[in-house]
């Protein structure tokens, strides 16, 4: 792997967190919403990662290192968003516009400690990533004083 393909990694996890983080405030400022455009309640999403080019097998991994192209870069990408199919929450609210012959209202399947869980995870991958980002940097930066 090359030295700069560094820098494509920690730029992947970088977007891939960004991503959840979106994600997550979207699940948050719906956590009230009963009718969505395909009519039913908001259902909660969740983002699906998946790493890029993980674990070449040996065949590939010997013929590129005998033909002696770079290996494909790592990193981590979002394949999907998926929609969390937990039940929804039936609430008893007779006076809501949305609610049944019975009176309860079908609501999001939202937890609001999840998402803030969710966030701050991302928040600190998010982070972790600018720390590897600039590190890698630095490095670059030395090896290039040493030529001086």
């Amino acid at each position: 792997m090359s030295f700069l393909n560094s820098f494509d990694i920690s730029a992947s996890g970088l977007t891939a967190q960004r991503q959840r983080l979106d994600i997550a405030s979207e699940n948050i400022s719906n956590m009230n919403t009963t009718r969505t455009e395909s009519g039913g309640p908001y259902r909660r999403k969740m983002v699906v990662l998946e790493a890029k080019n993980s674990a070449p097998s040996f065949r590939s991994e010997f013929q590129s290192r005998l033909s002696r192209r770079v290996s494909e870069k790592g990193g981590v990408q979002v394949t999907n968003i998926v929609e969390d199919k937990r039940d929804l929450q039936p609430v008893y609210d007779p006076e809501h516009p949305d609610a049944n012959e019975n009176g309860y209202v079908m609501m999001p399947n939202v937890d609001l400690v999840k998402e803030v869980t969710d966030s701050m995870s991302a928040t600190r991958s998010y982070e972790a990533n600018i720390t590897a980002f600039n590190a890698i940097k630095l490095m670059a930066q030395k090896a290039l004083e040493i030529g001086k």
